[in-house]
């Protein structure tokens, strides 16, 4: 089961954010535009058992990043896409921001499907281009570890650049999953983690 909801995109804005993207411009913006459907479903995943790199440089576990008791929001991105991940980062840092205090309760995860290419400096920079805030961690490790991760949640497409946009959300450790398929704004967001949490 799951639920559409329908979206509208003005034809001048996709390209406009694209080209933002691309020149990595990270000037938040209160509501990005989503230019398909979103479907929202529930889902059951197994977080696998393997050690991934934050930004910071420290080895860390999944898992152990995923159940340290916070609700976790997480998407699947690479620094080098000027497509549909900078929107998503956007996303999560109108989403971030709009939390306020409550944000320092939730953990935002961003694995790279690309960890050739984003090393530590590199996603430390892209962070910081759409500013960030404490409690958004970006991932890298291997290349079988980013794969892993990505089959996992059932996102891995085989190429990074045939990749979509998905979002994930679990209020608690051992709780379901929902999963929003499609470009989901930061309201969407809002609403779908307080449905979350409420429902704890």
């Amino acid at each position: 089961m799951y639920l559409r909801v329908p979206r509208v995109l003005p034809a001048l804005c996709l390209p406009a954010l694209f080209l933002a993207g691309a020149l990595g411009v990270a000037a938040p913006t209160d509501q990005p535009a989503s230019p398909e459907s979103l479907r929202v479903s529930t889902a059951a995943y197994r977080v696998p058992d393997v050690q991934l790199v934050r930004q910071d440089g420290k080895a860390v576990s999944l898992a152990e990043e995923m159940n340290d008791g916070r609700p976790v929001v997480l998407n699947f991105i690479f620094t080098s896409c000027e497509a549909i991940c900078p929107m998503m980062t956007q996303t999560f840092a109108v989403f971030q921001r709009k939390l306020g205090a409550e944000s320092a309760q939730v953990h935002l995860m961003s694995i790279s499907i690309d960890p050739e290419q984003d090393t530590p400096p590199r996603l430390r920079d892209y962070a910081g281009r759409f500013r960030s805030g404490p409690g958004w961690n970006f991932y890298t490790g291997t290349t079988a570890a980013s794969v892993a991760a990505q089959k996992a949640f059932n996102v891995f497409r085989g190429e990074k650049m045939d990749h979509t946009a998905v979002t994930l959300m679990r209020a608690a450790p051992g709780a379901g999953w929902q999963r929003l398929d499609g470009f989901a704004t930061p309201d969407d967001l809002i609403k779908q983690y307080h449905v979350l949490v409420a429902a704890k």
